[in-house]
């Protein structure tokens, strides 16, 4: 990711060895502040109070978190007990069981002075996978913005930039690095193509004006942050060539399970005839779900306060000092994830290639 014109991932290890490096992302993009997580206690409080976001990252920051208990304790019971907490944060998105059942595959079966620095290596190696896999989902998305841009070509009064509309934020800041729904859009700015961002604010938490916005300045996209309800009507317009968003769970079906709001956007572009693609690792896709229906919708505290996100009652912003402010005094609801249907996705853009489900059934893992 460039941050400053530097390239960074979104989690790493500090210098010292001794800590996990990642970005608070409630602070963003007002102040881009780096923490240190020292300690399972402090992994889990990042995962569950949104210091870092997006199914891929999560995961990674679990996987991490398990390395830093074992530091502590790493009989046994403690180690199994520290994977069970971590995957109790967030229940939605899958990658966190997937990280932890991976580190547990590994660790497991060795004595508990090895676990640590074995787990580390372990820990290493998803966040290289996990680089590896946004590249690759961004050159295999990258046809389908070239394809549009054609289509544009020849169509009379069509002319100018591929423009895509995204939802919540699936861009570096969500994966160890390139991002999942971005990664695509990245590829194509970055080989010279014309293209334009439709970011959706994505209450309550804001992650696409706050986040994606932010990361697409920082790369040098073109971009115009909407109003969440505005998407329908650019689609009706035709300013809208593509959507592609990202994704916390798909089922074995196909259903998605995504950022609120993302229902309504696939509900509009299958009204509009805008392609509705989404870009996910294999680790993201849940064979053991039959539909969406058997996936647990995360629902969050309609007063929660953090800095740096929107809760629905209320909303942060900056004028002077961060603060926020309370909108309404009636009762809210804060449902953190929809449901979008197999019918409704075009295709899935994976690290595997672009298309139908069975890009997804034949991955890895």
């Amino acid at each position: 990711m460039k941050l400053g014109g530097v390239w960074h991932r979104s989690i790493s290890l500090w210098d010292d060895g001794r800590a996990v490096k990642v970005l608070d992302q409630r602070l963003l993009p007002w102040d881009v502040r780096w923490v240190r997580i020292e300690t399972l206690d402090e992994a889990c409080e990042a995962i569950a109070a949104m210091w870092v976001r997006g199914a891929p990252l999560i995961g990674m920051t679990a996987a991490w978190g398990l390395v830093l208990a074992l530091r502590d304790d790493a009989s046994d019971g403690a180690m199994e007990a520290a994977a069970s907490r971590l995957a109790a944060t967030r229940p939605t998105a899958v990658n966190l069981a997937w990280a932890l059942a991976r580190m547990l595959e590994t660790l497991r079966s060795l004595a508990p002075a090895d676990r640590a620095a074995a787990g580390a290596v372990r820990a290493q190696a998803l966040c290289d996978e996990d680089a590896a896999l946004s590249e690759a989902i961004g050159r295999h998305g990258l046809p389908l913005i070239e394809a549009a841009l054609a289509g544009k070509a020849g169509t009379p009064g069509a002319a100018g930039p591929v423009n895509i509309l995204t939802h919540c934020n699936a861009g570096w800041l969500a994966t160890v690095d390139w991002g999942t729904a971005l990664a695509p859009i990245y590829r194509a700015h970055d080989a010279g193509l014309p293209v334009h961002v439709w970011v959706d604010e994505t209450r309550p938490r804001n992650q696409g004006a706050l986040l994606t916005a932010f990361e697409l300045a920082q790369h040098g996209v073109p971009h115009t942050v909407i109003s969440d309800n505005a998407g329908g009507l650019l689609m009706q317009r035709g300013q809208v060539d593509l959507a592609i968003t990202g994704a916390d769970r798909v089922a074995a079906n196909g259903d998605v399970c995504n950022k609120v709001g993302t229902y309504l956007k696939a509900l509009a572009a299958a009204d509009t005839g805008v392609p509705f693609h989404v870009a996910l690792p294999y680790s993201t896709f849940d064979p053991a779900c039959p539909t969406g229906a058997a996936i647990p919708i995360e629902e969050r505290a309609a007063s929660e306060q953090q800095l740096a996100t929107g809760p629905v009652t209320g909303a942060d912003g900056r004028d002077g000092p961060l603060a926020t402010i309370r909108l309404t005094a009636s009762p809210a609801a804060n449902p953190a994830f929809d449901i979008t249907p197999a019918r409704l996705v075009a295709g899935y853009i994976t690290e595997r290639g672009s298309g139908s489900l069975e890009v997804l059934a034949h991955s890895p893992g």
